[in-house]
């Protein structure tokens, strides 16, 4: 079923996959609640499209996993799969996800995000606050890279290192080096802190998209984009509650610095997970369902759902 979208200026597709075609929202014990949940690159998405948070969030809701755009796998009956050359940013992420709720879902929705994912869902509740009824940020990004993160003599140094790997054969030979089954397991291996959840199928699934055309250019451009918004530059501006969960063995997003985002007024809790990495709604789906699940039915009945017309 392709569901074509106007409200941009580019022209995007959803192609949506799942019961008879359409995606739908479900019921749940307190009424009518969709969930999307998203993430950004190959590593966080194979988190959300295993099977480990579907079985149990779809039966009560309207689930959704959303692919950000420019990530590209293969069709997937439970998947909305968006793929297009463009240029990543989050503003256009935030965009793709409102843009997915007024014309697929037409009704409000919970943000579930993992890593840069946060960002996105932040960015998107910021641009249409009447779209989301809650986020729940999970390891989302620091953005450590962020052009005003970086020590001032060392600006210079970062940003000819990302122009030389986007604009010479170097980028693409870094690529070929990091999209190897070896590779990608060692990658894993670092940010799941239970080293047991990384198997062979994880590692495939992750592969898989790094081997589509266009995937080198979306890789390189993702990892130079040091511009763009700060979680602490938006979670000011949010209007809706948000719910910050961190696994404490994460080594990319360090929980010390996380801490922080716990004191914004829009955060109702800041919970840790302990001996988790940083994709805790995949290995540790058992804690994380439940957080979820209650953070949804606590919620859901603060703000009454918007009829589709007016949220078109």
């Amino acid at each position: 079923m392709i569901i074509p979208l106007t409200p941009l200026k580019i022209t995007l597709s959803f192609l949506a996959h799942g019961n008879g075609g359409a995606i739908q929202s479900g019921t749940n014990v307190v009424g009518i609640v969709a969930l999307l949940l998203f993430s950004s690159m190959a590593l966080e998405l194979t988190a959300i499209i295993g099977g480990k948070n579907l079985p149990v969030w779809e039966c009560r809701t309207g689930y959704t996993p959303l692919i950000l755009l420019g990530m590209v796998i293969p069709t997937n009956p439970t998947l909305v799969i968006l793929a297009l050359p463009l240029f990543y940013t989050f503003e256009t992420w935030a965009s793709q996800l409102n843009d997915f709720c007024l014309e697929v879902v037409k009704d409000e929705a919970f943000f579930i995000c993992n890593s840069i994912g946060g960002l996105v869902g932040l960015q998107a509740a910021v641009t249409e606050p009447q779209i989301c009824k809650g986020l729940v940020l999970l390891n989302i990004s620091l953005r450590m890279l962020h052009i005003k993160k970086q020590p001032p003599l060392g600006r210079p140094l970062i940003k000819g290192f990302q122009n030389l790997l986007r604009n010479t054969g170097l980028g693409k030979l870094f690529y070929r080096t990091v999209a190897t089954p070896q590779s990608i397991r060692n990658i894993l291996c670092q940010c799941y802190h239970d080293a047991s959840q990384v198997t062979d199928e994880l590692v495939e699934k992750i592969l898989l998209p790094g081997q589509e055309p266009g995937a080198v250019d979306v890789f390189l451009e993702f990892i130079c984009y040091s511009d763009g918004p700060l979680p602490e530059e938006l979670l000011p501006q949010v209007k809706c509650p948000v719910l910050v969960v961190w696994g404490d063995k994460d080594p990319w997003e360090p929980i010390e610095l996380g801490r922080a985002y716990g004191d914004f007024k829009s955060v109702e809790d800041f919970i840790v997970l302990s001996d988790v990495g940083h994709c805790p709604q995949d290995e540790a789906p058992h804690l994380v369902n439940p957080l979820v699940e209650s953070f949804v039915e606590r919620h859901s009945a603060t703000r009454s759902s918007v009829a589709s017309e007016s949220l078109v």
